[in-house]
């Protein structure tokens, strides 16, 4: 009895660390609520606040699952975040489930942005307004920094490896942020090669 209670501990252990245990959501209500929150602190960026909420908080998804998702996202036209809703939605609970989803992330979203967008046309030529908006660029780059940070353990158990992750990754930088090439090219060059790579070590 004890070696099975310290081996049941043990695994316990593994898969916290791993970051493995996940649960599914309960019903679609769940996903809107668990949608709608998260994009009403999106504030500069909803991706950082999902990883948060979908990970951390609900933990319907782990690290590897995430970016995963995000992955695919990212290939499809449309907004990550919109992408990611309506996947994740669909998948757990059809075209219910990516209604509740991508009901979540619009509904509430759309009446303030509409709200503060004529805040903002009425005081445009304030100068505090500009700096605010400048402030918020900034936060909106460490909240993208700090998610990439968070997700870069989920690419140990990448099929690729860890040293070929992170070259695709310093490509991707020198691509986008030196070179100034397009992101679509960026995505349809480095992307391709990244999955034919990964293709090439399936089992």
């Amino acid at each position: 009895m004890k070696d099975g209670a310290e081996a049941a501990s043990s695994r316990g252990r593994a898969g916290d660390a791993d970051d493995e245990t996940t649960l599914p959501p309960a019903s679609t209500r769940a996903l809107f609520v668990a949608f709608n929150r998260l994009a009403l602190q999106g504030f500069g960026g909803v991706i950082p606040v999902a990883q948060r909420e979908l990970v951390e908080r609900q933990r319907w998804l782990n690290r590897q699952g995430f970016l995963e998702l995000l992955s695919i996202s990212q290939v499809l036209p449309g907004p990550n975040i919109v992408n990611m809703a309506l996947i994740f939605g669909d998948r757990h609970f059809g075209w219910r489930g990516a209604l509740a989803a991508i009901g979540g992330i619009l509904a509430a979203p759309l009446l303030l942005v509409l709200v503060l967008a004529v805040a903002v046309r009425q005081a445009q030529g304030l100068p505090a307004v500009g700096d605010a908006l400048r402030g918020m660029g900034v936060v909106a780059a460490g909240l993208v920094l700090s998610t990439a940070w968070r997700l870069a353990g989920g690419l140990r158990r990448n099929r690729l490896g860890v040293p070929v992750c992170a070259g695709f990754v310093v490509l991707t930088l020198l691509a986008v942020a030196v070179l100034r090439w397009p992101l679509a090219a960026v995505v349809l060059g480095l992307g391709s090669v990244s999955m034919a790579l990964a293709w090439h070590k399936l089992p």
